[in-house]
């Protein structure tokens, strides 16, 4: 008898932590499939659920908002225990969150933010303060003078609203630097490059380009280096991909921000367990970031480089 009631409790065991199991998954939704940062961003997702033993479902957008919106019912309706989002767009997605809401998912947004009422944390870099120090590294490699270009990144983000707010309230300060230049497009190295062709002409004795993010940098990087500019042209990213911090290493990109997009999904994951868990962080969670510049950035490529051989 007593043989059989143990038996029993360990089928229950087994089975509860089955269920446990099969309960722990994490929903994302991110705002590209294609862009580095993001691919990088979910590998350090599935890392941090691995160790977890959580499971991941993903759900694809690639910048359409509309997607990116049926995306989430999708995982709504599948019953996931928790939802890390990137927003495509700050505003359009507020119908999401409140059903998540309703539902009783925690949706939580990574990376870009969101300025609905019911997101209920955002895993975030500091952006306003990024956009600040870009702006002052720039200012103080032009020398405090020259015409300044904006490829400021999607204009639904708020993310790079943010960005390009801190950066624009520093350049202001400065009397001698000017914007001539700021246009919103989506984050790619072709829009980069369009775009800094564009400046160039319009521009030719512009002194920086600022771009949102690596992608489009590396373009407008493209369209200086053909302009015969390169050196002339100080050009900032933000991200800090390998294909830039190896151009910031090789002197053909002035500077990046390394956010380490794997730590960040990480990051996402150890943030959903804990809400999971009822523990909500009371303060923001944020992720340290670096300027990457001709100071660290070959010794930054070469941790970048052996990391790699290791794997």
């Amino acid at each position: 008898m007593r043989k059989l009631i143990i038996g029993a409790f360990a089928a229950m065991a087994v089975m509860a932590s089955s269920a446990s199991s099969q309960a722990q998954t994490i929903g994302v939704a991110l705002a590209s499939d294609t862009n580095p940062f993001y691919i990088a961003m979910l590998k350090g997702m599935r890392i941090e659920a691995g160790k977890l033993g959580y499971k991941i479902s993903v759900v694809t957008a690639n910048s359409d908002v509309a997607k990116q919106l049926d995306g989430v019912n999708d995982l709504i309706a599948k019953k996931v225990d928790a939802i890390l989002i990137s927003p495509i767009d700050a505003k359009a997605l507020c119908s999401a969150f409140n059903k998540a809401k309703s539902a009783g998912v925690p949706m939580m947004s990574i990376a870009r933010g969101s300025a609905c009422k019911s997101q209920l944390l955002h895993v975030a870099m500091d952006e306003k303060k990024i956009g600040r120090e870009i702006a002052a590294w720039t200012a103080k490699k032009i020398g405090g003078k020259g015409k300044v270009a904006m490829i400021a990144g999607p204009a639904g983000a708020a993310t790079f609203r943010n960005l390009a707010q801190g950066y624009e309230s520093v350049m202001a300060k400065h009397p001698g630097v000017k914007v001539v230049y700021k246009h919103n497009v989506l984050l790619t190295r072709e829009n980069g490059l369009k775009q800094g062709e564009d400046i160039l002409v319009a521009h030719p004795d512009i002194a920086a380009i600022y771009g949102a993010n690596d992608e489009l940098a590396l373009g407008a990087m493209q369209a200086a280096k053909a302009a015969g500019k390169n050196k002339s042209v100080v050009i900032t990213g933000m991200n800090g991909v390998p294909p830039a911090v190896r151009a910031v290493a090789r002197g053909n990109l002035d500077m990046t921000v390394a956010l380490n997009p794997v730590a960040w999904g990480m990051l996402g994951i150890k943030t959903a367990k804990r809400v999971m868990a009822g523990d909500m962080p009371k303060h923001g969670v944020y992720l340290n970031h670096l300027l990457v510049d001709s100071s660290n950035g070959a010794g930054l490529w070469k941790m970048m480089k052996a990391r790699r051989k290791k794997k």
